[in-house]
């Protein structure tokens, strides 16, 4: 049966921890918190997964490719582990099988959303990347991948940053990791997801706690309403 979850990539989205419903998955010990979803068990799907200590999920290929950051503990499969702050693509046509130890891990993934020319694999430890400035004093950025008009970065905003107004070319999605993020719009903590559409606008700030952002751009261009 297919699924649709804020699967109308023309309309602004925002989701909050207060907001999450956690989904039992078809595997012991994995839920999941689902942003946006389009399809059955495999789908196109941008996701917030929890897996318990000890929990393991099927072997599995990424018909669509396989993009996520690691948010607590230690995710693990065959290949290696990547603890908080692991940054790892996996293009189309990969597998692996998920295989967490004793601390368990929630990590934010996008399935079913490569370029089937988008093939680069990547394993980033972003505690280890250098920050480069930002347009603005007080923003700091790392980026993390590029394709063919897909920017994806870390975004580090001190306490008191303010950035000038600006236009979403191509669309925004931001996941904020640490302290509180702010726009015109509204107040968005630490958990939060926000989709802004193409052509969307915004004027974001921080207060005293500063912000660290996930910031995906430029893929939401060529998205349609659903069937």
């Amino acid at each position: 049966m297919k699924t649709l979850i804020n699967a109308d990539f023309t309309q602004r989205i925002v989701v909050r921890p207060d907001e999450y419903q956690w989904v039992q998955s078809p595997m012991k010990g994995v839920e999941r918190m689902m942003l946006d979803r389009k399809g059955g068990e495999v789908a196109r799907a941008t996701s917030i997964v929890r897996y318990a200590p000890f929990s393991k999920f099927s072997s599995h290929i990424h018909s669509g490719g396989e993009e996520f950051f690691v948010l607590e503990g230690v995710f693990a499969d065959e290949h290696q582990s990547y603890p908080k702050g692991s940054y790892v693509r996996n293009p189309i046509g990969s597998s692996h099988t998920p295989k967490i130890s004793a601390e368990g891990a929630i990590i934010f993934v996008k399935l079913q959303q490569f370029d089937e020319d988008d093939t680069q694999q990547k394993v980033m430890d972003t505690h280890t990347l250098a920050w480069h400035q930002g347009l603005v004093d007080g923003l700091t950025v790392m980026p993390l991948h590029e394709f063919q008009g897909e920017h994806i970065a870390l975004v580090k905003w001190a306490p008191h940053t303010r950035f000038t107004r600006h236009q979403h070319f191509g669309g925004e999605e931001i996941f904020v990791l640490e302290g509180t993020f702010y726009d015109e719009h509204g107040t968005y903590p630490k958990g939060t997801w926000l989709r802004s559409p193409h052509q969307s606008q915004h004027q974001p700030f921080t207060k005293d706690d500063g912000a660290l952002i996930y910031v995906k751009t430029g893929h939401l261009l060529n998205m349609v309403e659903p069937d």
